[in-house]
């Protein structure tokens, strides 16, 4: 069945893809939704068409954050390459050596070429998807250094293209009417499509299952939805590695108003600051005066290895972070709301040249700050936690400065480091709601970000912020 609707579905991709950017009313869903129905039923349908404009709005996404990356790697190269060898004007240095120029020249024509490439992708609403990943498909050229077997590859192959997703439906019988898992005894039921009912075992175009399914994780969250016949998504998935079949259940939490600053400071309660590094993160609880309490701490992100090994300790280090809020009667955590999108564009011009320029630039590569603001704003959220994400300017050298020797005083027996000081400059910012720049916003940030249209925080009035040692500064 999944092979069935694997099938298909990638045929109502190509059809969404050939439609290209065009507005929500004219995908022609409904029309692509009845060619599916014909041959699975409705709800797969439904699943199918609303899984392919879910992908094709990603990929449009990721291609144009890459168009955005090329644009800046290109324009910072001609800048460099317009100033000869050895010299300085306006600010921009050029290449210390004809031979390195000579290099940056050949990487120009390729950055160039992919970014028209990109541009013309674009132009058309066209963006480049694999079905089961690029990754998987490239490996098969090369089968001996992914330590696959041919038949290895197909089964991994094959289990990636399958498609087995169901969407949600409140008021039907356990939320979902698809696929069914029955909360007493964990059977699953699924109904056949339309070429494939005469293989079902269960009345109404059903197949039951011989195995049951059970969840640890969030399980009484799960029984609450199901009992009360409200919408669960369920998608089944195959590791041919392990010869396992998942049932993954998901949905929709509810949306809650977010507190202000105002509101997080009347709480008078505590903040948890952490300052993400690489390696580990440096954390310290802060009061409602913004004053570090207690001893800092360290908690160790070993973030080496395969994407799901990655991701594993990253949810650990969160973990922890969310049990040192609850025992120190914390109400949230402060953040720094970071993003090297510039950086990772233009790192081979601006950080450093040679084996110690790019041992630097993998270092700041691996710091996993957008994936650890999205785990931990959704983990603290179920666990009843406030995120805060505060701008990250100058926090490490105002932490420094004029909080590190006290906080060494305060904690005797361990040694506090830069990183702990500027935990507690972003505890004190997200508690004060201010900053210590000004050349970025001042705007307290609660996540999810809000922004304007062109993706620009809004700016704010002239502030004071005590963490500065009292210095004043204007937004200009």
């Amino acid at each position: 069945m999944g092979d069935h609707l694997g099938r298909y579905a990638r045929a109502d991709l190509a059809d969404r893809l050939r439609i290209g950017a065009v507005s929500g009313k004219d995908t022609r869903r409904a029309e692509r939704k009845r060619a599916s129905t014909r041959v699975s039923s409705s709800r797969w349908a439904g699943s199918v068409t609303r899984v392919s404009e879910d992908q094709y709005r990603l990929s449009s996404r990721r291609l144009a954050d890459e168009w955005s990356m090329l644009r800046r790697a290109v324009a910072k190269i001609r800048n460099r390459l317009a100033v000869p060898c050895g010299r300085r004007a306006d600010g921009v240095r050029g290449y210390p050596s004809q031979a390195e120029r000579a290099q940056k020249q050949r990487r120009l024509q390729v950055l160039t070429s992919r970014l028209a490439e990109v541009e013309r992708r674009l132009g058309a609403g066209r963006p480049a998807i694999v079905v089961g990943g690029r990754r998987l498909a490239k490996a098969r050229h090369s089968l001996v250094d992914a330590g696959l077997t041919e038949t290895e590859w197909r089964e991994h192959w094959t289990a990636r293209r399958m498609f087995l997703t169901a969407d949600g439906e409140s008021g039907k019988p356990y939320g979902n009417h698809t696929i069914s898992v029955d909360p007493a005894d964990g059977t699953v039921a699924v109904v056949l499509p339309e070429p494939l009912r005469h293989l079902a075992n269960a009345p109404r175009g059903r197949y039951r299952l011989a195995c049951t399914v059970g969840f640890s994780h969030r399980r009484d969250e799960w029984l609450d939805r199901v009992t009360a016949d409200r919408a669960v998504r369920y998608d089944i998935v195959r590791d041919p590695g392990r010869g396992r079949w998942y049932l993954d259940a998901s949905w929709s939490a509810p949306k809650t108003a977010l507190p202000t600053p105002t509101e997080l400071a009347a709480r008078g309660a505590r903040l948890l600051a952490v300052d993400l590094n690489a390696g580990h993160l440096a954390v310290c609880v802060v009061d409602v005066h913004g004053n570090p309490v207690g001893t800092p701490a360290d908690v160790p992100t070993d973030l080496t290895g395969p994407a799901s090994r990655r991701d594993g300790r990253l949810r650990s280090a969160i973990t922890t972070l969310i049990g040192l809020a609850r025992d120190h009667g914390c109400t949230g955590l402060a953040i720094e709301n970071l993003g090297f999108g510039e950086t990772l564009a233009t790192g081979r011009e601006t950080m450093g040249r040679g084996k110690r320029g790019k041992v630097f630039r993998r270092t700041v590569a691996g710091l996993p700050t957008a994936r650890f603001r999205d785990r931990l704003r959704g983990m603290a959220r179920h666990a009843g936690l406030v995120v805060v994400a505060v701008d990250p300017a100058y926090t490490s050298r105002w932490g420094g400065q004029y909080w590190k020797a006290p906080l060494q005083q305060q904690s005797k027996t361990i040694v506090v480091t830069g990183h702990h000081a500027a935990a507690v400059a972003i505890g004190r910012r997200a508690r004060q709601g201010q900053k210590t720049c000004w050349d970025r916003s001042d705007r307290l940030v609660l996540i999810p970000v809000s922004q304007d249209r062109s993706g620009k925080q809004s700016a704010g009035p002239a502030h004071r912020d005590r963490a500065n040692g009292g210095r004043q500064r204007q937004e200009r």
